[in-house]
């Protein structure tokens, strides 16, 4: 396994998934199966092609959707999944130009030693997206090429663009259900402007890394502390219309500790929305709701 995934030392053979593999959801999964059965069958390492930043970013940035997970996240995810080799692509406009020609015979035959790929059933690649299987299985005729049709479940395909609108929308059971794990958002513990000490409940002020942001709302939450321990807490993502309205902030109040966790990395599963955020007509009002929040998200997380 390569400790740097940027790392372009060439490998002298594997069996190859390509992709963005956002969110690692259940439909890259079967992708991943592929691999796995395909590297057992070939005596080959599996690995995982991947890119950073994504493609869209580079050459269609007015299209571009933020991302599900991190980076480090991504890879992490692919690597508890079982794969030998995650290799990243810094992508640029150059690298956006290689013609199929060239990705086949420097990417995917001198790099990566590919004897078998496998890849999604909506595949392009090359200059334009010009390239497809059928350009690898003319190009390179000695590589196995295998096609992995679309996850169907609710008569749509899963996919990271269904699972990241659920997520924005703030229904974060549905994209659990895809992903096949809890909606998570990460970062560090900074400082912010105290004021849900003054009220009585004093919350983390999470620095989120993830581009894509939860729908605002209130959620019952387990979160990870860099210690390890998992704490139960209730989270509110949003604007906080009742005191500011302005200035995003992601605040977590966790229900069984109060300890000071500045400079902490904190990691948040999102497990169930609690109710949308309002603005309310005070600050007792929003504290009595508050009290509400805390009492469901502790039946919730029983």
């Amino acid at each position: 396994m390569r400790d740097d995934p940027f790392d372009s030392a060439p490998l002298p053979a594997s069996v190859v998934a390509i992709g963005n593999f956002d969110g690692v959801h259940r439909g890259h999964r079967v992708v991943l199966e592929a691999l796995f059965s395909a590297s057992a069958r070939l005596s080959a390492p599996s690995c995982v092609y991947t890119f950073d930043p994504a493609p869209t970013a580079v050459v269609a940035p007015e299209r571009h959707q933020p991302r599900i997970q991190t980076l480090a996240n991504r890879i992490r995810c692919l690597r508890a999944a079982g794969v030998d080799h995650v290799v990243v692509e810094r992508f640029t406009r150059e690298f956006s130009r290689y013609s199929a020609e060239r990705f086949v015979g420097e990417v995917l035959l001198a790099r990566l030693g590919a004897r078998a790929l496998v890849v999604g059933h909506d595949f392009r690649f090359g200059s334009m997206r010009a390239g497809d299987a059928g350009a690898i299985r003319r190009l390179a005729p000695e590589m196995e090429v295998i096609e992995v049709a679309a996850f169907v479940e609710g008569a749509e395909a899963i996919s990271s663009s269904r699972v990241r609108k659920l997520i924005a929308g703030g229904e974060v059971e549905a994209a659990a259900a895809l992903l096949g794990r809890p909606v998570t958002v990460s970062g560090q513990v900074v400082h912010g402007d105290a004021r849900g000490r003054t009220i009585g409940f004093p919350t983390a002020n999470v620095d989120v890394d993830e581009e894509l942001r939860p729908g605002n709302g209130v959620y019952a939450v387990r979160a990870r502390l860099g210690d390890g321990r998992v704490v139960n807490g209730v989270a509110n993502f949003g604007t906080r219309p009742t005191v500011d309205g302005s200035r995003y902030a992601a605040e977590v109040h966790l229900l069984e500790i109060d300890e000071d966790l500045y400079g902490q990395p904190l990691e948040v599963a999102l497990l169930h929305r609690l109710r949308e955020e309002r603005r309310f007509g005070s600050v007792a009002e929003l504290v009595t709701q508050i009290r509400r929040d805390v009492a469901a998200a502790r039946a919730f997380l029983r």
